[in-house]
């Protein structure tokens, strides 16, 4: 009988060694189909959950695939992160493992960008830029919308320092105040927009320190004002959020019951 427990027991640790093992294989080979159908510079990240593995695999339905990767934006120096997740994606044993298959039928996806600060100040032309979260209690009188008329997917302040601004006591450095605005964030078909509604005179250190003319006013929202086109989110997915998260604009975008084409990670 101890000798048929042990069996057991190597037979079933035997059996999740071969799932653990598929599974990694699997992720390779759509991790490199990835990168081939993209023109990515490195393999994407791809995790596929779920136990056992094999099940999903002979049943050709896979719970949930994760996708990470980092892309490069003829805009923006340096690389931006994107990602997305498949729920119920349909792909048989065959297929996975052959790697030629392009179109993937899913239940769900969801995609996502994300740009960091270090991104974000390159695409601004503000080396310093910090995002913050707006305060509550803010408003410009317009309903949130900056009286841009366009809906609105949240609020943020924006800080940085603007070169050549008027030092804001004597013996400052010129240029080296920060200024400090509210800004609208706006999905506008398949661009995400950013426009700056206010200087923000609040208290914290997202407050503007630098004196800011009226004339000079229209300049300094302009420079903190810019548009993103959203052609890096995965499969062509067209925005429908964006948010302001722990310093990273976030946008995000969703469909149900479509063929993702794996060469449409991002386009070019």
């Amino acid at each position: 009988m101890r000798k048929l427990i042990i069996g057991l027991l190597c037979l079933a640790v035997l059996a999740v060694v071969i799932d653990f093992g598929a599974a990694a294989y699997s992720e390779y080979r759509v991790s490199r189909a990835l990168r081939v159908g993209a023109d990515l510079t490195a393999d994407p990240d791809v995790v596929i959950y779920g136990f056992p593995f094999l099940t999903q695999a002979l049943d050709g339905r896979y719970q949930t695939v994760d996708i990470r990767a980092r892309v490069m934006r003829p805009d923006i120096p340096g690389e931006i992160s994107i990602g997305a997740t498949l729920t119920g994606a349909h792909l048989s044993l065959g297929d996975l493992t052959d790697g030629n298959v392009r179109a993937v039928p899913v239940d769900r996806v969801e995609g996502q960008m994300r740009l960091e600060p270090t991104e974000l100040g390159k695409l601004f032309k503000i080396p310093d830029l910090q995002v913050h979260s707006a305060p509550g209690n803010k408003s410009d009188g317009t309903g949130g919308s900056g009286g841009s008329g366009m809906t609105t997917g949240g609020q943020l302040l924006l800080t940085g320092t603007m070169p050549g601004k008027t030092p804001s006591k004597p013996g400052a450095q010129l240029g080296g105040d920060n200024v400090s605005v509210t800004a609208d964030l706006v999905v506008d078909g398949d661009q995400v927009k950013i426009i700056a509604t206010s200087i923000y005179r609040g208290t914290g250190d997202a407050t503007t320190t630098a004196v800011v003319t009226d004339t000079e006013r229209p300049k300094v929202l302009e420079q903190f004002t810019r548009t993103i086109d959203t052609n890096e989110l995965p499969f062509g997915l067209r925005p429908t959020k964006v948010s302001a998260q722990g310093g990273q604009i976030v946008i995000e975008a969703k469909a149900e019951n479509v063929t993702i084409d794996l060469d449409r990670l991002r386009r070019p």
